[in-house]
Formats: structure tokens, C-alpha cells, sequence
């Protein structure tokens, strides 16, 4: 068999081009498990740290961006879930780590997949987040018998202190997973638009 020189460089081109195509239902289920198993792995070492009665974990909003953006809302939020009663389970997460990281990850997934199709979407995680902040004020801590928090910074309403802990583990942790979508497509692993 003898190759044109056309054909050459097709294949020249096919290869230095590794896209990952996300549609796969096998690639799907492997690229969720390595998502949970990093996010469990990311909460041992380097770790949640405690603020009132919430542990703050960056690392979890910057999975949310990341399978938010690859997998969509549904199998992201399922991977938030699972990485929060994983974490519970452990003994490095609490209950609000369930209200806290499903809602951003629905959201980035949603806005990535119907409204605005960029990287960027990704920096709408925390709006999600702040919205679980509301959960955990209004649902989660009255249900579990969290005592009422100690005032922070003045504030003495429980979603407020909700809102500002929970935002101090977005934000960065959205940065960080805008920054890692970024450089996978800058290397061209995934797609860019």
C-alpha cells in the first residue's frame, strides 16, 4: 500500500491533535470517576479547612467548572454529590458539602450547554454556590440542629455567614477550574469553540 502525500498529511494532522470527544458513553463514566476520585483525593491532601461549621474546599468548585464544561449539568452535578457524600463519609466534608457544590456544577453545566457555550461559563459557579449557601441556611443547618453562628464581620444572619464562607471556596476554586478548561484547550485535549 502506497501513501499520496495527501494522505500523509492527514495523518500528520489527525495525530498531532489528540481532541477527546466526550460523547462516548465509556469515556463519560471514566472521566466522572476520575472527577470524584480527585475531588475525594484533593479533600485529604491538601484538605478542607473548617470555618464555622462548614469546611471550605476550593478544589471542589474547580471540578464543578471543569465537568460542568466536559460532561454537562447532569453528570456534574452527580459528581458533586458524589464527592460530598464521599467526603462526609471520610470525615473531611459536612453536610453542607452536598448543597454546596451540586447547585454551582447544574449551573455552570446549564449555562455552558444552552446559553453561553465559552470557557467563561465557568465563572458563573459561584452564583450556583450562593444559591446552595441559601440551602444550607434555610434547609440543611436548621435540619441538622446547627447552632446559630457567631457574627463574622459584623454579619449576625445565618445565610449571610452561609454566603460569605461558601463564596471563599467558590471563587477561587471557579478561577482555578476556568484556568485548568483554558490550558486543556489550549494543548487541544478538549475541544475549543
Amino acid at each position: 500500500m502506497v501513501l499520496k502525500k495527501h494522505d500523509l498529511e492527514n495523518a500528520s494532522d489527525h495525530k498531532s491533535k489528540k481532541i477527546i470527544h466526550f460523547k462516548n458513553p465509556t469515556y463519560r463514566l471514566v472521566l466522572s470517576s476520575i472527577f470524584v476520585a480527585l475531588g475525594v483525593s484533593l479533600s485529604i491532601f491538601p484538605g478542607a479547612f473548617p470555618i464555622g461549621p462548614t469546611k471550605v474546599f476550593p478544589f471542589q468548585h474547580m471540578i464543578n467548572v471543569v465537568a460542568g464544561i466536559l460532561l454537562g449539568p447532569l453528570n456534574a452535578g452527580v459528581i458533586a454529590g458524589l464527592i460530598g457524600i464521599i467526603r462526609i463519609g471520610i470525615g473531611t466534608g459536612t453536610f453542607f458539602a452536598i448543597p454546596g457544590g451540586i447547585p454551582g456544577a447544574l449551573l455552570v453545566g446549564l449555562v455552558y450547554r444552552y446559553l453561553f457555550p465559552k470557557e467563561a461559563a465557568g465563572l458563573t459557579e459561584p452564583f450556583g454556590t450562593a444559591l446552595g449557601a441559601l440551602l444550607s441556611a434555610f434547609l440543611v443547618a436548621p435540619a441538622i440542629g446547627a447552632s446559630p453562628l457567631q457574627p463574622f464581620l459584623g454579619l449576625s444572619a445565618q445565610w449571610q455567614l452561609f454566603t460569605i464562607f461558601f463564596l471563599m471556596s467558590s471563587i477561587p476554586g471557579a478561577l482555578m477550574g476556568y484556568l485548568v478548561v483554558l490550558a486543556l484547550k489550549r494543548r487541544h485535549v478538549i475541544e475549543g469553540n
